[in-house]
C-alpha cells in the first residue's frame, strides 16, 4: 500500500486526509498544534458560498486598496511598507485581472461540486457543526454596488450557481432582523453557513477512524523528495524524527511557500490576514434579534452566519501585512460597530475577537496538482474560500495521487505549473 504524507490539519489538510483515506491510500497528516483546525480554520465566517465566488483581481480592488491604505479601519488594508514578497504577488494580481470573469465562473462551479462532497461526508459521518441551509443574502446600500452584482450573477450563472435580485421588501421577509436602509439584494438560496472547527475536528476523527495516522504537536520543519522517495522532519518535545514516504501532499496554508521552495517549486501565496467576532448570544432578546439567514455586505466586506441559538460570527476585512497574526482593537471595533447598527437588539457585550492569515494566491485559485518531481502534491492557496472549496479540491487532489500511485512502475511526467481547480 502506497504511503502518502499529507502537511498541515486545517480544512485542507483534513479533507484531503480523508479523500485519500477513502480511496485505499496509507495517510499521515502532520499538525504541528496539539489539535486539528488551530489555525485559518478555528474562526472563520462559517459561510459555505459560492455566491461569494467572484475572484478579486478587479481593477476596484486595487483603487479601494489605493483609497484606504491609510485608514486603520478600512476593510481592505495594505501595509505600505515593502517586501520583495508582497510587491511579487502584487503584481501576479494585477497581471491576472484580464482572467477575473473567467477565474471567477470556475470558482462558482468548483464550489458547487464541492457541496456534493461536503454533505455527503457529513451525512456519512453524523458531523455535528452547525450547519443552516437558508441561503445566503447579499446586501446593497446603492445602486454602484447593485449594479456590479447584478454582472457577477451572469459570470456566477455561467458556473451553474442561481442567485436572484431581491427588493428591499423581499429582504426584510428573507431575514426580518436586519435593520438599515438598502437598495436591494441578491438571495443564493443554495448556500449555507456552519461551524468550520467543529466540521474538521470531526472529520478528522473520521479519518483515523478509516485508518489515518494524525500526529498532532509535530512543527515540520523540513520536507524533501527525490522523485521516489518523501521525507518530512519534525520536531517535537521528544526531539527531531524523520520520516519516510511514498509520496506527500502540501496542505499547509501559509506555510506552503516555504515548503514548497524546499520542494523546488514556486507556490506564491501571501498570507491574507481576516479577522472575526463570536458575539455570545446570552439572551433570550439577544438571540430573537440575531439573523438566522447568513449575510455578505460587500461595502463593509463583511460575513455573518448563525452557529447554533446562543453564537453569532461576523467575519471579513483584508490585511496585507505579512506574517501577523496580531488582534487589532482598531479591526474588531468595525465588527462591533456593524452588529450594532444592523441589528441593534443584539447585546454586544460579549465579544470573542479572533484573526486569521488566509493563504492567497496571486490570482486567487488554488494551486491543486503535481509538483516538478512526481511524488509531490498541492492542495492549497484557497484564500478566502477553503471552507467552501476544501471538498472538491480535496476530491481532485486525491483522484490524481490515487491514480498516479496505482501505476508507480510507469512513472509520472512531471508538472511545473499547478492543475488549476
Amino acid at each position: 500500500m502506497q504511503s502518502i504524507a499529507v502537511i498541515g490539519g486545517g480544512i485542507t489538510g483534513v479533507t484531503t486526509a480523508y479523500a485519500l483515506a477513502k480511496r485505499g491510500l496509507k495517510v499521515t497528516l502532520f499538525e504541528q498544534n496539539r489539535y486539528a483546525a488551530m489555525e485559518t480554520s478555528f474562526a472563520n465566517g462559517g459561510q459555505l458560498s459560492a455566491s461569494n465566488a467572484e475572484v478579486w483581481t478587479h481593477w476596484s480592488t486595487i483603487l479601494k486598496g489605493l483609497k484606504w491604505m491609510l485608514k486603520n479601519d478600512a476593510p481592505l488594508l495594505v501595509n505600505p511598507k515593502p517586501s520583495w514578497h508582497k510587491v511579487s504577488w502584487f503584481l501576479e494580481f494585477i497581471a491576472n485581472i484580464p482572467h477575473y470573469e473567467r477565474n471567477t465562473t470556475a470558482t462558482a462551479q468548483l464550489a458547487i461540486a464541492a457541496r456534493e462532497h461536503f454533505f455527503a461526508w457529513a451525512e456519512a459521518e453524523g458531523l455535528d457543526f452547525n450547519v443552516e441551509k437558508r441561503g445566503i443574502l447579499h446586501i446593497y446600500r446603492d445602486k454602484q454596488g447593485f449594479d456590479h452584482a447584478a454582472r457577477v450573477s451572469q459570470l456566477l450563472a455561467a458556473g451553474g450557481l442561481e442567485r436572484r435580485a431581491v427588493t428591499p421588501q423581499e429582504m426584510r421577509a428573507i431575514e426580518p432582523t436586519l435593520a438599515g436602509t438598502y437598495y436591494g439584494g441578491f438571495y443564493t438560496e443554495s448556500d449555507a453557513t456552519g461551524d468550520i472547527h467543529k466540521y474538521t475536528v470531526g472529520l478528522a476523527a473520521a479519518a483515523e477512524r478509516l485508518g489515518v495516522t494524525i500526529r498532532y504537536g509535530q512543527q515540520v520543519h523540513q520536507v524533501r523528495s527525490d522523485g521516489a522517495s518523501a521525507w518530512v522532519a519534525t520536531q517535537d518535545d521528544a526531539g527531531e524524527h524523520t520520516h519516510r514516504f511514498d509520496a506527500l501532499v502540501v496542505c499547509a496554508g501559509v506555510a506552503s511557500r516555504q515548503f514548497a521552495a524546499q520542494l523546488g517549486d514556486r507556490v506564491n501565496i501571501y498570507p491574507v490576514k481576516g479577522y472575526s467576532i463570536t458575539v455570545n448570544l446570552l439572551d433570550e432578546a439577544s438571540q430573537q434579534a440575531a439573523p438566522w439567514v447568513s449575510l455578505l455586505d460587500d461595502e463593509t466586506k463583511l460575513v455573518t452566519s448563525r452557529l447554533g441559538p446562543d453564537r453569532f460570527r461576523v467575519a471579513g476585512t483584508a490585511e496585507f501585512n505579512g506574517y501577523n497574526k496580531d488582534i487589532r482593537a482598531d479591526r474588531i471595533q468595525p465588527l462591533v460597530d456593524w452588529v450594532n447598527q444592523c441589528f441593534p437588539g443584539v447585546n454586544t457585550r460579549q465579544v470573542v475577537p479572533w484573526a486569521g492569515l488566509r493563504p492567497m494566491m496571486p490570482d486567487m485559485m488554488p494551486r491543486v496538482g503535481r509538483g516538478k518531481r512526481p511524488n509531490v502534491y498541492y492542495n492549497t492557496g484557497h484564500g478566502h474560500l477553503g471552507w467552501t472549496l476544501s471538498a472538491g479540491t480535496a476530491h481532485l487532489i486525491a483522484d490524481v495521487v490515487s491514480a498516479d500511485r496505482a501505476r508507480p512502475q510507469v512513472g509520472v511526467a512531471p508538472v511545473a505549473a499547478a492543475a488549476r481547480a
